[in-house]
């Protein structure tokens, strides 16, 4: 006699799995469309991609590669020509010494923070999150059985975003494993001061703790001085270092990053990779040569550009009652804070900008998607968008809370 089950096997996924959540932003493009087939503008500052077109010679080299049938498996560890060029660009930009055979390629920067989880935390490990973060991390971090434990950032209504080390300090516990350091930062459009990276790498080294740095926004800074975590000497000791080409080259769905670690590590990561997808891309991997020794003026102009739209974003928020907004120093996102909308409203951080794109055509994220609490008064901005939508966006917004605070 077969036994039977109340619902089918497939049903019964392993239990971490249902700990993991989305990615808020896409949630909204359905939403997009619906307004839109009603006939309306909508103006987005949702998804966090550039809108500038890859640079033409890095898809001359794509195309290069494709006719040359460069289409078959590469080395899981990424082709050589490739290492060497992120090896020689960290270093003359860092000061570094990273070696080629420190490095290895993957498709997109997510499965590069997916593979520092994979690889180091244990059940119940805790990994310790600077909010508001993005919502990756916390995610891996569940899925292998850790624990996220949560710091948020101080906020100054007119400067912005910092790090507080001390703050970090205090939630470190026996457990503590990895800390994730996203800089430049998104949400916020921080830039974490030398003085407090030189305390929070001297902390992971006391505490015998792993650094994740994220630094995939290091390209786009307008403000302030970017230290890069590569550029300590003592890096290999504590340091899994991700950066890849999304965003510096606007090449976001080319699915191409790269994790540096201590070339000791490297045979445990390539046997992870081969498990988890073989290589990346290949024609991908000889744009990226491209890319990196290649004419950067398309980068200088884009960062250039994103400054400009940020100070013009800035200008018009300030008109906005009950918005808070700064000026960020890179990336291309603002976190203002609406505290006083919310109180006025009585409305939650994700009902304001259900509202906001209801009634203005506006869309900004809920601060409360970069998990976990210290976002839930604040919105999120890219103004990774032209400037005509930025400036009818802003002022949408303006005239939205006038109506608000009349009432």
């Amino acid at each position: 006699m077969t036994r039977m089950s109340i619902n089918p096997p497939v049903m019964d996924m392993q239990p971490n799995v249902y700990l993991i959540e989305g990615e808020s932003a896409f949630s909204y493009l359905p939403i997009i469309r619906k307004l839109q087939n009603q006939g309306k503008k909508v103006i987005s500052f949702g998804i966090g991609q550039p809108d500038f077109p890859t640079p033409d010679h890095i898809k001359n080299a794509a195309k290069a590669a494709l006719d040359d049938n460069f289409t078959g498996y590469t080395e899981t560890q990424g082709i050589p020509e490739l290492r060497e060029a992120v090896a020689n660009y960290l270093n003359s930009r860092y000061g570094s010494d990273v070696k080629s055979e420190e490095v290895i390629v993957t498709p997109g920067s997510k499965t590069a923070i997916f593979m520092a989880a994979a690889a180091y935390i244990r059940q119940n490990d805790e990994a310790i999150i600077i909010e508001p973060s993005y919502y990756a991390y916390a995610q891996v971090v569940k899925l292998f059985g850790g624990i996220p434990k949560f710091v948020s950032l101080d906020f100054d209504p007119n400067k912005g975003f910092s790090l507080n080390v001390e703050k970090i300090e205090k939630q470190i516990t026996n457990h503590t494993r990895m800390i994730f350091v996203n800089n430049p930062h998104n949400p916020t459009g921080a830039v974490f001061s030398r003085d407090q990276l030189d305390q929070l790498v001297e902390l992971a080294r006391k505490k015998n703790i792993i650094l994740v740095a994220d630094e995939i926004y290091d390209n786009l800074i307008y403000r302030g001085s970017f230290k890069s975590l590569i550029s300590y000497s003592e890096w290999r000791d504590n340091l899994l270092y991700i950066n890849g080409f999304s965003k510096t080259f606007s090449m976001t769905g080319w699915r191409l990053a790269y994790l540096v670690a201590r070339k000791e590590l490297m045979p445990r990561f390539n046997d992870l990779a081969v498990s988890l997808y073989s290589c990346a891309t290949s024609f991908v991997q000889k744009a990226g040569v491209i890319a990196l020794n290649g004419d950067w003026t398309p980068v200088k102009n884009m960062a250039e550009e994103f400054n400009r739209r940020a100070q013009v974003l800035y200008t018009i928020l300030k008109n906005a009652e009950g918005f808070e907004p700064y000026l960020p120093q890179g990336a291309f996102y603002m976190f203002p804070r609406i505290s006083s909308i919310l109180r006025k409203t009585n409305l939650t951080v994700k009902e304001f900008v259900n509202l906001l794109l209801e009634k203005a055509g506006v869309l900004v994220l809920p601060g409360d998607a970069f998990p976990d609490k210290a976002g839930k008064e604040f919105v999120r901005f890219s103004y990774a968008t032209s400037m005509e939508s930025i400036k009818e966006g802003a002022e949408r917004i303006v005239e939205f809370t006038k109506d608000i605070f009349k009432k």
